[in-house]
């Protein structure tokens, strides 16, 4: 987590805060105004795609001891990497770090709150039938609907704010 943290910390200083940062983001949007200043535009997204690759490999790094490395790795953790980006903004590094905490935290805490919908029902005092009592939905607990509170998450997101948590609307 500390290293995680100090990755996005210089990674938002670097965009932030330097001069390479700002000549980044104007050859994102203005590459023929950044190329008339005397800056090499290819060079410029070569560089940021080594650096991007780069911190890649450290990504890996540090979650192949977390996680089982295996060739079918992004099959189960890249759509939980695609819906942390669009649920933080496309292109907004601190939306990504908040959509990843918050997406954690909901799914660390739907495992550990095992109630169901009639565990519910029934701790409130309300009456429940025989027929409620078999439906196999009521019987749903949330941890076993964890691993679909993301996407359910997403489409909240995409239906509410388009734009992700801290997206930025374009003009």
């Amino acid at each position: 987590m500390v290293v995680a943290l100090l990755m996005m910390l210089g990674l938002w200083l670097l965009l932030k805060r330097t001069r390479v940062g700002l000549v980044i983001q104007a050859a994102l949007t203005h590459p023929e105004a950044v190329e008339a200043l005397g800056h090499n535009v290819p060079r410029v997204f070569m560089t940021v795609f080594g650096v991007g690759t780069g911190l890649a490999g450290l990504a890996g790094v540090i979650g192949g001891s977390t996680f089982v490395t295996e060739p079918a790795m992004a099959a189960t953790v890249g759509s939980v990497i695609f819906v942390v980006v669009v649920v933080g903004g496309m292109g907004s590094l601190g939306g990504a770090f908040l959509a990843s905490i918050l997406i954690g935290v909901v799914q660390t805490f739907a495992v550990a709150f095992d109630y169901s919908a009639l565990m519910l029902l029934q701790s409130l005092g309300l009456a429940t039938s025989q027929a409620m009592q078999n439906n196999s939905v009521l019987k749903l607990t949330l941890s076993q609907v964890a691993p679909i509170l993301p996407y359910l998450f997403l489409v909240l997101i995409l239906i509410f704010r388009p734009k992700g948590l801290l997206g930025t609307r374009e003009s």
